[in-house]
């Protein structure tokens, strides 16, 4: 829909991705949106270089997050917010809306 505008499909899934769960990982990102992980890298390196996304290392991890400092951050996340309302439900459950576990499962908990 916006790959034309942000130059490829890969960016864009990447904004939408961010503007639903606010802070990912690379790997995270290559699983829930099956997409391969340099293709991930190299547009995450490309928003990182433009100011749009920044980047917070906890321990190994790259976490990615939008750039608070980034200028225009309310009117891209008003205009990426206006673009994902307009998504069909099936794709926006499907790539965006699933629930990601933040936290390990209790040791011995049911399944």
């Amino acid at each position: 829909m916006l790959e034309k505008l942000f130059g490829n499909v890969v960016i864009e899934k990447i904004l939408f991705y961010l503007l639903v769960n606010e802070k990912s990982y690379a790997m995270q990102m290559k699983d829930e949106l099956g997409i391969s992980l340099y293709s991930i890298q190299i547009a995450l390196a490309r928003l990182e270089q433009g100011g749009i996304v920044v980047r917070q290392a906890y321990g190994k991890t790259q976490i990615y997050q939008f750039n608070p400092r980034y200028p225009f951050l309310v009117e891209l996340k008003a205009f990426l917010k206006k673009a994902y309302e307009s998504l069909p439900d099936e794709l926006r459950n499907r790539l965006y809306e699933t629930p990601i576990r933040r936290r390990p499962r209790r040791k011995g908990k049911p399944l």
